[in-house]
């Protein structure tokens, strides 16, 4: 009985995994040039890359926000043309999975963005978030200006010297290079997909968990 019930509790932990989630979804990863979303950025828009464990989470996290128009998920930080989710989770580039947030800044602004981004993610866990292990799921801020690095650098020593962590910040800050968009199922996975057992165990919480500490951004 007891090897039994192990056995359950590991199946089960492999099966939160964001990468384990999507193999129970698609066998068929289609090359990333076919793009999801064609998104055009209009007068009043900014963008901000952020990484923050799978884009699942992170994407349904900031796409509740006011000012936020849309969120695109997508692959950031490598050096790699068109990578595939296949490449990406498995280790074999050296991108991110990242999310692109198109705002409205007389909205929400870069700052509130950013103090977001370290409620709906652990910004300690070095290349991982939970159960998804590896260097594709770190935590990243992939700054446009030097006043976006200047925010983020000195976000991140405020928390560091608050002691909110028990540990330090291990955010990776750096320039903005490119950003692949993710394949077409990545794509608002979570209003698409409300039940999958992914991101009832571990999306949920990080969104409500956003809801509970900047209830007036909610849109």
């Amino acid at each position: 009985m007891k090897i039994n019930i192990l056995f359950a509790l590991s199946i089960l932990l492999f099966l939160m995994a964001c990468g384990q989630s999507n193999q129970l979804i698609t066998n068929n990863d289609n090359s990333s040039s076919d793009y999801a979303k064609q998104v055009s950025l209009s007068d009043n828009q900014a963008i901000a890359t952020f990484a923050g464990g799978c884009f699942w989470c992170t994407e349904a996290s900031f796409d509740q926000l006011k000012g936020v128009s849309e969120v695109v998920s997508g692959y950031s930080g490598g050096k790699e043309d068109n990578p595939t989710y296949k490449q990406v989770s498995y280790g074999k580039t050296t991108h991110a999975e990242a999310i692109n947030i198109y705002y409205n800044p007389e909205v929400i602004s870069y700052q509130d963005l950013l103090d977001v981004l370290f409620v709906a993610h652990d910004p300690t866990q070095l290349n991982r978030q939970g159960n998804d292990v590896g260097p594709q799921y770190r935590s990243a801020v992939y700054y446009r200006t030097p006043e976006e690095k200047s925010l983020t650098d000195n976000t991140i020593k405020k928390l560091n010297e608050s002691g909110k962590f028990s540990k330090e910040i291990v955010t990776e800050v750096a320039e903005f290079t490119k950003f692949w968009d993710a394949e077409d199922y990545h794509q608002d996975f979570y209003k698409k997909n409300p039940s999958n057992s992914y991101m009832r165990a571990v999306g949920v919480p990080k969104v409500k968990k956003v809801q509970k500490y900047f209830p007036e951004w909610i849109r």
